[in-house]
């Protein structure tokens, strides 16, 4: 199993949205490395849900994949804020996947709690630079954070 951490803005999908859903599609990556680690991602591994552009940004939950990269419609969608005016049927370049709720931190982890932690350095969130609402994390940075919650 591999671990990942995924942004989305509160206001779009937030962690106790995802609760409340059980399951839905995670759209609108228009980032090609982003989106190349979402085709990596197998059923079942699981990710930190990282709420972003809000007044509290840290890591609020976990889910987990239940079905893999398949093409993103709202690249499709005309009416969607994600569509792509080069993307059509037989060549969208842009991929979605559906995740499941699976728990809610009784606190959020905030990024400057987050930046902190030695065992966190190297996590691609607390890099410079890194803009990417989709990252790897390493066995021993996802076991970093659970014992933080």
């Amino acid at each position: 199993m591999a671990y990942w951490l995924m942004k989305s803005e509160p206001d779009e999908l937030s962690i106790t949205g995802l609760q409340t859903l059980g399951q839905t599609r995670w759209d609108g990556v228009r980032n090609y490395q982003a989106r190349n680690f979402l085709r990596a991602m197998a059923t079942d591994d699981e990710f930190f849900f990282y709420h972003s552009s809000c007044p509290e940004p840290g890591i609020a939950g976990i889910g987990k994949i239940v079905r893999t990269a398949y093409p993103d419609p709202t690249a499709l969608d005309q009416n969607s804020h994600y569509f792509d005016a080069k993307a059509n049927d037989e060549k969208n370049p842009w991929s979605a996947i559906d995740v499941a709720f699976v728990e809610t931190f009784p606190k959020v982890l905030g990024l400057g709690y987050l930046k902190q932690q030695t065992a966190l350095e190297q996590l691609p969130l607390i890099q410079k630079g890194s803009r990417l609402s989709v990252m790897p994390v390493t066995p021993e940075q996802w076991a970093a954070v659970l014992a933080l919650r």
